[in-house]
């Protein structure tokens, strides 16, 4: 349970935190292009690659702790950290086709899933 509560304070964190920090940026360079979201993901995957490397390295936190800045917080500040790690340890067993299948698969898909819940939406509501 108190697995639960970590990861549910992180991710109420991380969700604000990335509506802040999108915002900001929004307003320091224009929402023209999404550049709030793509600092938000660059920060994120920063943020993880110092948080695997120091937990790896000299710091070894609670479940808690690690449930709540993993899967909590940088999880909803941005899924991109995830996907990130994901290939890190794709590469990291040696599979770079798998890895790299799973790069165009994960963009392809998530970006044609995506319209494709558009136009399904504009289906059922028109």
């Amino acid at each position: 349970m108190k697995t639960l509560i970590a990861i549910a304070a992180g991710g109420a964190l991380g969700a604000v935190s990335r509506h802040l920090v999108g915002k900001w940026i929004g307003i320091l360079f224009g929402t023209g292009f999404p550049w709030g979201i793509l600092t938000v993901n660059v920060l994120g995957c920063v943020a993880l690659g110092v948080l695997v490397e120091v937990m790896t390295l000299v710091w070894s936190p609670s479940i808690e702790m690690r449930s709540f800045l993993i899967v909590g917080f940088l999880s909803a500040f941005t899924t991109f950290s995830t996907f990130s790690l994901d290939v890190a340890v794709l590469h990291g067993r040696g599979e770079m086709l798998l890895a790299g299948g799973y790069i165009v698969g994960s963009v392809a898909l998530s970006i044609g899933g995506f319209f494709a819940g558009m136009q399904l939406s504009r289906m059922v509501l028109q």
